[in-house]
């Protein structure tokens, strides 16, 4: 797929980013469930322990991510101002033991115009992001340069998928959307203007099927989950609320 250098280049980055994961949390057969907002101890800058910042590209600013107390739980805040970055843990997770992943979120404003099918308007004030095992071998032929071109560029190799859930203020919830760099990056609408947002919600999604449906095979496990707030596409100012991510059997 051939785009506008700088729109695949920090689109590259960042897919890079999110799916540098240890080795020895990739190779592991065992579950390893993301540790929860509730509980973490904040290190530095408020973040919470065993989380940490992704960068997009090295000259966009960094969304601001802290800890904080909302009704009397420990949640996450993020601030973004013409911003991007987000937070990621490594996991093991095998969504044939653990389909269905649960989480509170709150939007307080949704991003007029944002729509993630143009790189000019590709913003979302909230995102929580699942990124898969695989390996170069098994992409399609029509995705290998873009792997190849990740890896050269930042170190990292592209992750073999990606399933993020997102919020847009005019698309159907259960819409799937293909990310306009990459047929390896699908985006699941979970939230838009037809929501309340004056109060939290909450998401209980089946990975396991949406996977299926936006890729069209049985997934590899999750290596990594993550959150984001981004909005340097639209040049806009959002904040966005996030509770714990768990994943659970049926």
């Amino acid at each position: 797929m051939i785009r506008p250098a700088h729109t695949a280049l920090a689109a590259l980055a960042f897919l890079a980013a999110c799916g540098s994961v240890p080795e020895s949390i990739v190779a592991s057969t065992q579950s390893l469930l993301p540790s929860l907002f509730s509980s973490a101890a904040a290190v530095s800058g408020g973040l919470p322990e065993g989380w940490k910042i992704y960068r997009l590209f090295r000259f966009k600013p960094l969304t601001e991510y802290e800890l904080v107390k909302d009704g009397g739980t420990q949640v996450v805040h993020a601030k973004a101002q013409s911003s991007a970055s987000g937070l990621t843990q490594p996991v093991s997770v095998d969504l044939r033991d653990y389909p269905v992943a649960e989480w509170r979120w709150k939007v307080p404003k949704l991003i007029e115009g944002a729509d993630n099918t143009l790189p000019s308007h590709a913003d979302a004030p909230a995102r929580v992001i699942f990124i898969f095992e695989g390996g170069r071998d098994r992409l399609p032929e029509s995705e290998v340069m873009n792997y190849d071109l990740a890896k050269a560029l930042t170190g990292n190799p592209l992750p073999y998928a990606t399933l993020m859930y997102i919020w847009e203020p005019d698309r159907k919830e259960g819409d799937i959307i293909t990310h306009y760099n990459t047929t390896r990056v699908k985006m699941v609408v979970a939230g838009n203007s037809a929501r309340d947002l004056t109060r939290w919600h909450e998401a209980r999604v089946n990975v396991l099927e949406d996977y299926r449906r936006a890729f069209g095979e049985e997934p590899p496990r999750v290596k990594s989950v993550g959150i984001m707030s981004d909005s340097d596409n639209t040049g806009s100012s959002i904040e966005a609320f996030f509770g714990d991510i768990r994943f659970r059997k049926e």
